[in-house]
């Protein structure tokens, strides 16, 4: 996010107390918020949608529309807003998870990578995508493709993010 002089330049405001002003509004409205640090950081930036029920992915059942609650995709895919980031996948080697070239993956910093849990890690030096697998002492990256082959770490394995949603627009 913007300084308060930055949104001063951006805005052509002739004060700093006219930012503070705007700002203090957009929390009022819950559209901007204050991390630990004090800095200013997105908050419901985006609409809310209705909920109108399920659909089966199974045999076909009577339709019926049914309002049952409004959610907003931020409430629905993200758990920690200060540690969330976005990430565009190149390559294949997810694809029996589901996850594809051109997909994008919402990951979370510093959770706990759990057994079977798809991570980014940066092993020896190089970034990936993969299952992250523990079996007794041994620690190792798996893919979602049989063409590829487990990843051993040499020398170094660092777990950067754990994956909580993909995101894949049509």
């Amino acid at each position: 996010m913007p300084s308060y002089s930055e949104v001063m330049n951006l805005l052509s405001f002739k004060s700093k107390n006219s930012v503070f002003k705007l700002v203090k509004k957009l929390e009022e409205e819950g559209f901007l918020a204050k991390d630990k640090k004090g800095k200013l950081i997105p908050k419901n930036m985006s609409c809310r949608f209705r909920i109108l029920g399920s659909v089966e992915a199974g045999f076909p059942s009577p339709a019926e529309e049914e309002l049952s609650d409004t959610i907003t995709l931020d409430e629905y895919l993200i758990d920690n807003r200060e540690a969330t980031f976005i990430l565009k996948v190149s390559g294949d080697s997810m694809k029996d998870a589901g996850i594809v070239q051109g997909d994008t993956v919402i990951v979370e910093r510093n959770c706990t990578a759990k057994n079977g849990d798809i991570v980014i890690a940066e092993v020896d030096g190089e970034w990936t995508i993969k299952y992250f697998r523990k079996i007794r002492n041994k620690v190792f990256l798996e893919p979602a493709n049989e063409k590829y082959q487990p990843i051993y770490p040499k020398e170094e394995l660092k777990i950067t993010a754990v994956v909580k949603a993909v995101v894949r627009k049509y």
